[in-house]
């Protein structure tokens, strides 16, 4: 049997006992604001003592507790900087201390879905787990054609598990906002419980992988391991090697950090226009930077795992985005609010000034505006600072906007690479890959509609 449900009353009652801690430090902050302490020296200590507690509590779960602590882990830049330096103490130790599923149960699922003579497909099978997921966790091996593989084998009772994590996260998901400013911690979760069934699906993993690794055969920059086998509870790949971008955020080079950054911008928008999927979990735990051209050492590529959450966008990321993107650019204020509009970003019960619509979008995408834009916590504080306070005219305006569904995993998605490309500090060439890869956005984009103003 697994830990995962084995313990389901024990899980319950950690996590039940998060808004507790929670509400016990808020009746603290409010006792020393009365002595006289401001108001921002002591938001800072209770976002970290909540930030020390809610990650000691999920480093101590596999399920939903896991991934919303992999969720949350690419919003960490927007944190200052004296409770990010706990907060990623803490993230860099979710997935280490998750406790590996016991060897016997390993075997157990392997002979169940493989067959009972299942280590004769291997010509190595290592016991010792090499990676833990919140689903799942990988052991290194050697298939029985010769080639190096990652085997994936999924917790029995999984699935219960993240929706049992989730619905109990949802239920006191307003007392985590200070973790995050500018962010609504209630719909990501919601998502994230959208999103389970599909994740435990391997099969549907299985094909959202093999797409990638079919198209990106011999790219220069991004590499994808090729599905091996993929049966119930069970994902085979080809094994990856290379350094993990978590590693790169905490040591690399500044070489490493702007090519990992240029490559990761890349794999975001030339993904969907390329396979029609857009790969939904940008974590860093979900990347890695090769080596390319042994005679370069400046030459490295983006391997990419994890295909258990993707967005299909057969037609790849919708042209209004790069459209609305271009013409934010271009200043067109009407135009652009026309768009969003259209796009239901404005309710029809709601009017807004397109000058003030402008104003609000225009920091926001800076890093479109400039040939080259250095990715900064500093730069993600002062958005999220921005659209977070509520004496500022961009969190009023904020609060009358919509998110339309269809766009909901995008949006994540994007604000998620762009927190990743902060942690790394990387200096990045983003509107080159607009250009080349964001329907709308692009050159050719412009002059197609130049004809159709005219007539």
């Amino acid at each position: 049997m697994s830990d995962l449900p084995r313990k389901a009353v024990t899980r319950t009652a950690k996590l039940a006992a998060l808004p507790l801690g929670f509400a016990g430090r808020a009746t603290w902050g409010l006792g020393k604001r009365i002595v006289g302490e401001s108001a921002e020296i002591v938001g800072r200590e209770l976002q970290q003592r909540t930030a020390e507690q809610l990650f000691k509590v999920l480093g101590e779960l596999k399920g939903g507790a896991m991934k919303f602590g992999q969720a949350l882990s690419v919003f960490e830049s927007a944190l200052p900087e004296e409770v990010a330096g706990p907060y990623r103490a803490a993230l860099t130790k979710l997935q280490e201390a998750a406790p590996p599923m016991p060897t016997r149960t390993v075997h157990t699922v392997l002979g169940e879905r493989l067959g009972a003579d299942w280590q004769e497909l291997f010509l190595e099978f290592e016991d010792k787990p090499a990676a833990a997921a919140s689903i799942g966790q990988v052991h290194r091996g050697v298939w029985h054609d010769g080639r190096e593989v990652a085997v994936k084998v999924q917790y029995p009772g999984a699935g219960d598990a993240l929706l049992s994590d989730l619905n109990q996260l949802s239920r006191f998901a307003r007392l985590l906002g200070p973790l995050i400013p500018g962010m609504d911690i209630k719909p990501l979760i919601t998502e994230l419980r959208d999103r389970v069934s599909e994740e435990l699906d391997y099969a549907l993993e299985a094909q959202a992988q093999q797409a990638h690794a079919e198209e990106f055969t011999g790219d220069p920059d991004v590499v994808v391991p090729a599905v091996v086998h993929q049966c119930d509870q069970i994902l085979i790949t080809e094994w990856m090697d290379g350094i993990p971008l978590s590693e790169i955020i905490a040591d690399g080079t500044p070489e490493q950090r702007d090519r990992a950054g240029q490559l990761l911008a890349r794999f975001l928008f030339s993904g969907p226009a390329r396979t029609g999927l857009l790969h939904a979990d940008p974590h860093p735990g979900n990347f890695r930077l090769l080596p390319g051209d042994p005679e370069d050492e400046g030459d490295w590529r983006l391997g990419v795992l994890d295909f258990g959450t993707v967005d299909r966008l057969p037609g790849g990321l919708p042209t209004p985005i790069g459209d609305s993107l271009r013409r934010t650019l271009d200043g067109d204020a009407e135009a652009v609010y026309e768009l969003l509009c259209e796009e239901g970003f404005v309710k029809e019960s709601i009017e807004l000034d397109p000058a003030a619509v402008l104003d609000y979008l225009l920091p926001i995408i800076e890093p479109a505006r400039a040939d080259e834009f250095t990715f900064t916590r500093g730069w993600m504080r002062s958005q999220a600072a921005r659209i977070a306070d509520p004496r500022s005219p961009a969190y009023q305006l904020g609060k009358q906007l919509n998110l339309p569904p269809a766009y909901l995993l995008i949006h994540r998605v994007t604000l998620s690479t762009i927190g990743v490309l902060c942690q790394l500090g990387a200096t990045v060439r983003l509107r080159e890959e607009l250009e080349e890869w964001l329907p709308g956005f692009g050159l050719e984009d412009v002059e197609e509609d130049e004809p159709a103003a005219e007539a």
